[in-house]
């Protein structure tokens, strides 16, 4: 089989654990230490947070040490710096909780990574903080897995084409699986390569896109464990 599929890849944040829950309960506890000081509907936090966020992931990266950032620049902002420097703490507080906040594995996980794992090489391919996602893989009990773990400050097509040079792989013989079409799947699809979509039910705004569900290289499935047979049947 020459052309079969030879490495699969996996992302972290929300495939294999939970992540957007975290952030999205901080910023909803953000909007409420604001909210103390603006009318929120009037001054649109949720928009200018995010705003503020897409502007600031050229400097700071993606996790939670650049999201609590762009949280206190959009607090400082929004509310004329009258915020007080107790307030400004809370919302530290509230990145240091996404830190240590523990690994959840999603249902199914390692067994599902394990039957990859089995018939093909397998990868992490994760971007975040360096240290805040090295963390969590080794709570995870996961890094056993896989052959190699790539953090790594952007998902596109030149992070996933230097990792297939790294193996000497055509892009035809790798497949990613991961929960976001625009950072796990569009990259890999446009390269040449095999897509698994397994959706979350929540998204984190910047990470939205869609990709056209009959590419004959793409598929979508409601849970890890049925990423096997997927393989199997491209095979």
């Amino acid at each position: 089989m020459p052309r079969s599929i030879a490495l699969v890849g996996f992302d972290a944040d929300d495939t294999l654990w939970h992540s957007e829950t975290h952030f999205q309960a901080a910023h909803a506890e953000f909007e409420r230490i604001v909210g103390g000081y603006v009318d929120l509907a009037d001054a649109g936090v949720h928009e200018r947070l995010l705003a503020t966020e897409r502007e600031n992931i050229r400097l700071f990266g993606y996790g939670a040490k650049g999201m609590t950032l762009s949280m206190i620049e959009t607090a400082i902002a929004l509310t004329g710096a009258r915020i007080s420097a107790a307030d400004l703490h809370r919302i530290v507080e509230l990145g240091k909780a996404i830190l240590r906040h523990p690994v959840e594995l999603l249902p199914g996980v390692r067994a599902a990574v394990e039957a990859v794992a089995a018939t093909h090489r397998v990868v992490l391919v994760t971007k975040g903080d360096l240290f805040h996602q090295e963390r969590k893989v080794a709570e995870s009990g996961l890094a056993g897995l896989f052959q190699r773990i790539e953090v790594v400050s952007e998902k596109d097509t030149a992070s996933y084409a230097r990792l297939l040079a790294e193996f000497d792989l055509e892009p035809a013989r790798f497949a990613m699986v991961g929960n976001s079409c625009k950072s796990d799947i569009a990259p890999v699809l446009a390269l040449g390569g095999w897509g698994i979509h397994v959706p979350y039910p929540l998204v984190w705004a910047l990470e939205q896109a869609e990709v056209d569900s009959a590419h004959p290289r793409f598929a979508k499935v409601a849970r890890l464990d049925e990423v096997p047979a997927v393989l199997a049947g491209w095979g």
